[in-house]
């Protein structure tokens, strides 16, 4: 399957909040990395996409994908989540920019770039826009988003 489809089909399967299918795109050594979680390799990494994928279900969750576009092994695409913040019941509206590496025919890499400013201004209100910029403000939440992560793991 050419690196394009398997973009494709890993956003379509998030569009249906399909987790299984996502992480079949992934290699077993995968590393994932963005601002909410930071790094996380192998199974962490696919047992995130489970974590969100189950969080999301009968929920407002919708996402939208385009520019996708291979070239000398780099895979990019922009893809714009549309959800209910579950903690505040405030709207976030996250753009984001991916960028995949791929070996043996899956993504071995995957890199997610949003601002988390922008995010922690929709999500969080005034109090997400006067600390969002801060480090201290993207350790903490990496932090929570991770002990979440476990606690799912755990779960399982």
């Amino acid at each position: 399957m050419s690196e394009t489809k398997i973009i494709n089909q890993f956003y379509t399967a998030f569009k249906n909040l399909d987790a299984e299918a996502m992480v079949t795109c992934y290699h077993d050594e995968v590393t994932f990395e963005d601002p909410a979680f930071g790094k996380l390799h192998g199974e962490n990494a696919k047992n995130m996409w489970r974590m969100l994928c189950k969080s999301q279900q009968g929920k407002d969750f919708k996402i939208n994908f385009s520019s996708i576009q291979f070239e000398n092994n780099i895979g990019t695409a922009n893809w714009e989540a549309f959800y209910t913040f579950s903690k505040t019941g405030r709207k976030v509206h996250n753009k984001i920019k991916a960028n995949f590496l791929f070996q043996d025919g899956k993504i071995i890499k995957h890199t997610d770039s949003f601002s988390l400013h922008a995010w922690a201004s929709q999500a969080l209100g005034i109090k997400g826009f006067a600390l969002g910029w801060l480090p201290f403000f993207k350790s903490k939440f990496q932090v929570q988003t991770n002990k979440l992560l476990q606690k799912f793991e755990a779960d399982l």
